[in-house]
């Protein structure tokens, strides 16, 4: 008994050593200078031959080198570039670890209107997947809920941390809405003809969100709401102080969104996916109305778009002056959102100025999420999460990390996958 004992103990110890996870980096200590980089601010300017500080975790001074003096440790990164952290918009990172196994699987709930759904509390800060985002420069992340109309609330985290606690930077960022589709493809494992046509329940779906809202407004204007959690929930969303996220994606379907929300007075609205935005472009810059768009690395969606709609999509936005953003969901979107940066190169190879590029998803993220106040850019004040490339970090070949840091901490760039690639690459060395 007592070596059978022992066995199950080394057993668990190996099996620890080959999934546990890396530690969490402890607070700042000291300050930290780096020298000599190219910085990438994400807002659009660049500073050749830069020094930026931080301490505490907070940027203290940035600039060309020789215009602020050293202070702590002196990180030396000449001939190499600095870029703020990449955001993640629009996320089911830490729900789901591995899809088909249903036990780990966290990103829905059972219904259809569930605003009072909270994802963070599900967040999984250990998860393997969450590990493998880093060594990308993706350092942060909206970890959001799926499914139903109103699918829940979403917040927004920070990708080195031991629980969902300390991982939070914004909790309860806003409400996730998916809007019904004024076509249908024919759905073969429903019965439903093949086929693209309209979908003849439209108008009838639209019109279950209109009452459902109106009552959610008229239970929180009468006091009401407080024995229902749901109607509860949308309080942020009618005195705006959250983002609503509606998911829409073709043009009637995205006017209509419009009419609702300004009928309903809904002031802070996020459109995500968005595929004809372009479409009514006009219409979102009047409006203020911020846009995460479709990953870039995916077909076109309708037959008579132009086969590079989702390469060139961004800078058609973009360059009537709305506020953009890139998102990732769609299939294997959580091991794909490590891509991130290299769809913000697939739209700069398509014609959109490189640093507008790294905008849609530093920058700009920061922006349509609202948390542009302390992070997204290379600023003065902000927390300190950025990282150190050895190239070009929005180019797959050239996107080699060697140090990131996550509100002034210095994390681990290692993962399961890097220890994979240490172990095997040696595999047929001499």
């Amino acid at each position: 008994m007592k070596n059978l004992i022992i066995i199950i103990a080394l057993l668990t110890f190996s099996f620890g050593k080959v999934t546990a996870q890396q530690t969490p980096a402890k607070a700042q200590s000291e300050p930290i200078t780096i020298t000599g980089a190219t910085a990438h601010i994400g807002n659009g300017e660049v500073i050749e031959n830069s020094s930026i500080t931080f301490e505490n975790g907070k940027i203290t001074a940035i600039g060309p080198s020789g215009s602020i003096e050293a202070k702590g440790k002196v990180i030396d990164a000449t001939g190499k570039h600095v870029y703020p952290g990449f955001i993640a918009p629009n996320s089911t990172l830490g729900l789901v670890e591995i899809g088909a196994v249903k036990a780990t699987d966290d990103d829905s709930e059972i219904g259809s209107y569930n605003p009072h759904i909270r994802s963070l509390i599900a967040y999984n800060a250990e998860s393997k997947i969450v590990e493998s985002m880093r060594p990308n420069g993706v350092l942060i992340a909206q970890v959001t809920p799926r499914g139903g109309t109103i699918s829940g609330t979403s917040s927004i985290v920070q990708l080195d941390a031991w629980n969902w606690e300390d991982a939070a930077i914004k909790t309860d960022d806003g409400i996730h809405m998916n809007w019904p589709s004024p076509f249908t493809r024919g759905r073969w494992w429903l019965g439903e003809d093949p086929g693209f046509k309209p979908n003849k329940k439209y108008k009838e779906q639209v019109s279950e969100i209109e009452n459902y809202i109106t009552q959610a407004k008229a239970s929180i204007k009468t006091n009401k709401a407080a024995g229902n959690l749901p109607h509860l929930a949308m309080q942020g969303v009618f005195n705006g102080s959250q983002n609503l996220f509606i998911r829409v994606s073709a043009e009637k379907a995205i006017l209509d969104v419009l009419n609702f929300v300004k009928e309903h007075g809904i002031q802070k609205v996020v459109l995500v996916h968005a595929d004809e935005a372009y479409k009514v472009a006009d219409q979102l810059k009047q409006r203020g109305i911020g846009v995460l768009l479709t990953r870039t690395h995916t077909t076109p969606n309708y037959e008579d778009d132009d086969y590079d709609l989702p390469y060139k999509n961004a800078k058609l936005l973009m360059d009537a002056g709305v506020l953009v953003a890139l998102e990732n969901s769609g299939q294997m979107e959580r091991a794909n959102a490590r891509n991130l940066p290299f769809q913000a190169g697939t739209v700069a190879a398509h014609g959109l100025d490189k640093e507008k590029a790294l905008q849609l998803i530093t920058g700009n993220s920061a922006k349509v999420l609202g948390i542009d106040d302390f992070t997204g850019t290379l600023e003065v004040g902000k927390d300190a999460t950025l990282f150190i490339s050895i190239g070009d970090a929005l180019d797959m070949r050239t996107n080699q990390l060697e140090h990131a840091f996550i509100q002034g901490r210095d994390i681990s760039l290692q993962s399961h996958q890097t220890k994979l690639w240490n172990r095997y690459s040696k595999k047929f060395s001499k």
